[in-house]
């Protein structure tokens, strides 16, 4: 049976949200026993190795672009340390549905951040449905009497940084290979807990720990490969709602390797945040097509 383009796109995008899920699973695993930064700086080493094997492989990979798209990759790698240090941390400390859930909020964000910063226009049912699917994000991460607990803060700070990543990717030239991008972003990040390592005491690993690394690095190379694969087949008008598949795979990494299950109130918030950025994905679709049959 030979399967439709959409279809091996959706099968795509939700195998690279199940990859990216397995590497927040390893590494919330390895949380309690290696520093925060030991362990970025010795992902990021392996991460980066296969990533330039895969970007050389495919033929990929190129230096010589524009100055503004240099930029714009600085900036994008910036964004990409801090989402990895504020999402890293959240991860250690709050169960990997919740901070996958909240993560959901990110096409609301990046719609909202576009009309903001880059005048896109917004239709009331699109800013109706950011609206409800920030609401959505309350009730997972539920400000008690005391206000927000620390690591929801961090985890809504890292969204704040993806939201800026992705922002800054729509501004560069469609032939920036996206796999340049990546491995400069892998590499800053390598960089940046390099450097921050060295005012902490290192740990020596064990073979389980070192098993635990290894598997996160080629995670994390599985979904950016699957990622790159997914632009490459079907419409991303029907693929792009398929993302939502991580929040899934993380109820039941959650459940199976940690024994959490989210309590009611934040998995309605979850339905509601997931509910409103498919909305916002078919909508955005339906304008963008009316936009078309008028020219």
């Amino acid at each position: 049976m030979v399967l439709q383009d959409n279809t091996k796109g959706a099968l795509l995008m939700i195998c690279s949200m199940a990859a990216f899920t397995f590497n927040d699973t390893l590494i919330k695993l390895l949380g309690p026993d290696v520093p925060l930064f030991q362990m970025l700086f010795l992902r990021g080493i392996l991460a980066s190795l296969l990533i330039l094997g895969l970007a050389r492989s495919l033929g990929r990979i190129r230096w010589s672009l524009p100055r503004r798209d240099w930029g714009l990759i600085m900036l994008r790698t910036i964004a990409e340390i801090g989402a990895a240090y504020f999402f890293i941390s959240a991860l250690f400390h709050m169960p990997i549905a919740n901070v996958t859930a909240v993560l959901q909020i990110l096409p609301l964000s990046v719609t909202l951040g576009g009309a903001l910063f880059f005048g896109e226009n917004v239709g009331w049912r699109r800013a109706l449905a950011i609206a409800v699917g920030f609401c959505g994000m309350l009730l997972i991460v539920r400000p008690g009497p005391d206000g927000f607990d620390q690591y929801a803060i961090f985890a809504l700070i890292a969204v704040g940084f993806v939201t800026l990543r992705d922002l800054s990717t729509r501004k560069m030239s469609t032939d920036t290979p996206s796999l340049t991008v990546t491995l400069v972003a892998s590499l800053g990040v390598t960089a940046f807990a390099g450097i921050a390592s060295l005012g902490s005491e290192w740990v020596l690993m064990d073979g389980r720990q070192w098993a635990l690394l290894s598997g996160a690095a080629v995670f994390i190379l599985g979904g950016y490969l699957f990622s790159v694969l997914v632009m490459r087949v079907g419409e991303m008008s029907f693929v792009a709602p398929f993302r939502y598949s991580g929040l899934l795979w993380a109820l039941v990494a959650g459940f199976v390797v940690f024994g959490d299950w989210p309590d009611a109130i934040t998995l309605i918030g979850a339905v509601i945040v997931v509910s409103s950025g498919v909305f916002t994905l078919i909508r955005g679709r339906k304008v963008r097509q009316a936009k078309l049959d008028r020219t």
